[in-house]
C-alpha cells in the first residue's frame, strides 16, 4: 500500500532540495526522492567544481600577464592541486552525506532511488509507493546528451562528469560542442597545457549569444592556441590504441587522447512516467504555467521545465512553487530578465534578448556598443571585452544586454536590474557611474545607443 504524505519532491537538485526543506519547515510531511546526489549537478559537477577549475586556470593566465605590466614570471601548472581541492574540499569525494543530513535537519525525509510518477499524486521508487495529498514537485533535471554519431557510443568518451573528476590531464583533448560547457572546459584545459581542438556544427561558438561575443571568444582562443573548427559535421568517432579519431564530413580527421562531448543536456520524460499523469512522454520538457503548475497537484521546476538550465532559475522557480503549494499569494514567474554567464576569460554575461531576437520579435530596436579597451579601467588592465545594449525604442527601455570582460558576470548585475525593472534609458544616461570601474563602460554604451537612429 502507498504511504500517504503531504508532498513528494521527486529530484533533489538545487531547487528541489531547497523546496523540500522549505515545505518541511512549513510543517508539511515531505519526502524527497533522488537516485543521485542530493544537491544535484551544481555542487558536484557543475557550478562549483567547474568554476574552481576555471579560477585555477585564470590564475595561471594572470601570472602569464605579468611581463610588460609588473616584471617577469614563470608559471608552472600543477593539476594535482586542483583535482585534490575538488575531490576533498568541494565534493567530499562525490559523497552527499552532509547534504542529506542538512535536508533531514530541516524536517524532510530522504529516500534514495530513481522515482517515477505512477498516476496523479502517486510516486513509486523501488518497492515503495507514496501518495501525496497536497503536491508532487518534479525537479529531476537533465543528463548529458550525446548525438547519434556512428562509433561514439562504443568509445570511452567524456561528459562533463569525467572531465570534472579527472585526476590526470591528457596531452590532447577534442571537444565536440561549442556551447557554454564546451568553451569553458576547453579554455580551462588549454591553460593547463592540454592541446585542445573544439568542433562546433554552428558557424560560431556560443551561437545563442551576440555575434560580438563569439568574435571576442574566437580571437581569445586563437591567441591562446585553442584550435576552433566552426561549421563542421562529425561523421564518425573511433577509439584505438588509447586515442580518439574524429572523422568529419569534409574528410578531415582530428585525433586526441581524450574526447569531451558537450552537446547539451536532455530530460528523459518517458522514464519519469509523465504519461501516467496525462503529459507527453516524448516531449523535451514539462510545460508549466506561471506558478510552475504542470497539472492538478503537480508542479515542476528546474531544467526539466525548459525555462533555463541554470541553478538560479531552479532556485527562483522553487520559491514560487513552494509559495503556491502553501497557498500563499505569489506572482507568476517572469523570465524577461533571465541572466546567464559563460565563465570564460573574458567572462560573457548576458540578460534578456539579443539584438537579433529583439528584431525577430518585431520590436523597434536601437543598439549601443562600447569596446571595453577604450574605458580607463579596461586600458589599465589591458582588458578585452565590450558592453552591448539592446533597447525597445518604442518604450525607451532595455530588453537585453551583454557584458563581456574580466568581470562580465558582475557588471551584468546592473544591466539585469535595468531590464527587470524597465528602467528608462534616459534615466540610465543620467546616472553617476563610479570612475574608474569596468561598469562605467555602461555609460559609454548608453551614450552610443542614444546617438543611434
Amino acid at each position: 500500500m502507498a504511504e500517504t504524505v503531504d508532498v513528494v519532491v521527486l529530484g533533489l537538485g538545487p531547487g528541489g532540495d531547497d523546496a523540500a526543506g522549505r515545505l518541511a519547515e512549513a510543517g508539511l510531511n515531505v519526502v524527497g526522492i533522488d537516485g543521485g546526489l542530493v544537491g544535484g549537478e551544481c555542487p558536484y559537477w557543475g557550478c562549483v567544481p567547474s568554476k574552481m577549475m576555471i579560477r585555477a586556470a585564470d590564475l595561471l593566465a594572470e601570472g602569464r600577464r605579468i611581463p610588460g605590466m609588473a616584471g617577469t614570471s614563470t608559471v608552472t601548472p600543477d593539476w594535482s592541486v586542483v583535482a585534490r581541492r575538488i575531490r576533498d574540499d568541494a565534493t567530499d569525494d562525490w559523497d552527499d552525506t552532509v547534504a542529506v543530513e542538512r535536508l533531514e535537519a530541516r524536517g524532510a525525509r530522504f529516500v534514495r532511488g530513481w522515482g517515477r510518477l505512477d498516476g496523479p499524486g502517486r510516486v513509486v521508487v523501488g518497492d515503495r509507493s507514496f501518495a501525496a495529498t497536497r503536491a508532487v514537485l518534479v525537479n529531476t533535471g537533465t543528463v548529458p546528451w550525446a548525438p547519434p554519431i556512428p562509433g561514439l557510443e562504443d568509445t570511452p568518451y567524456w561528459t562533463n562528469h569525467q572531465a570534472i573528476e579527472a585526476d590526470d590531464l591528457p596531452a590532447s583533448l577534442v571537444v565536440i560542442g561549442g556551447g557554454a560547457i564546451g568553451v569553458e572546459l576547453a579554455q580551462m584545459f588549454s591553460r593547463f597545457g592540454v592541446a585542445v581542438t573544439v568542433l562546433e556544427v554552428a558557424r560560431r561558438l556560443l551561437a545563442v549569444e551576440e555575434p560580438e561575443a563569439c568574435d571576442l571568444l574566437a580571437a581569445t582562443f586563437a591567441s591562446e592556441g585553442v584550435d576552433v573548427r566552426n561549421g563542421v559535421t562529425v561523421d564518425r568517432v573511433d577509439h584505438r590504441g588509447g586515442r580518439f579519431t574524429v572523422s568529419m564530413a569534409d574528410g578531415t580527421d582530428i585525433s586526441g587522447d581524450r574526447l569531451l562531448v558537450a552537446t547539451g543536456r536532455r530530460a528523459n520524460l518517458s522514464a519519469l512516467g509523465v504519461g501516467t499523469v496525462g503529459l507527453d512522454d516524448t516531449a523535451r520538457t514539462i510545460p508549466v504555467d506561471g506558478r510552475l503548475r504542470a497539472g492538478p497537484g503537480l508542479w515542476a521546476i528546474g531544467d526539466v521545465t525548459g525555462k533555463g538550465a541554470f541553478t538560479h532559475v531552479s532556485m527562483y522557480q522553487a520559491r514560487i512553487a513552494v509559495d503556491d503549494i502553501l497557498g500563499r499569494p505569489v506572482a507568476d514567474a517572469d523570465y524577461r530578465a533571465l541572466p546567464r554567464v559563460t565563465f570564460t576569460d573574458p567572462e560573457i554575461g548576458s540578460v534578456g534578448m539579443t539584438e537579433a531576437a529583439a528584431r525577430a520579435a518585431g520590436l523597434s530596436v536601437r543598439a549601443g556598443f562600447t569596446d571595453l579597451a577604450t574605458s580607463t579601467r579596461g586600458w589599465i588592465h589591458k582588458a578585452t571585452g565590450f558592453i552591448k545594449l539592446v533597447e525597445d525604442h518604442a518604450r525607451g527601455v532595455l530588453v537585453g544586454a551583454t557584458s563581456a570582460g574580466p568581470t562580465g558576470g558582475e557588471v551584468l548585475g546592473l544591466l539585469a536590474l535595468a531590464v527587470h525593472a524597465e528602467v528608462p534609458v534616459a534615466r540610465l544616461a543620467d546616472m553617476i557611474y563610479a570612475y574608474p570601474t569596468f561598469h562605467r563602460a555602461v555609460e559609454a554604451a548608453v551614450d552610443d545607443l542614444m546617438k543611434s537612429n
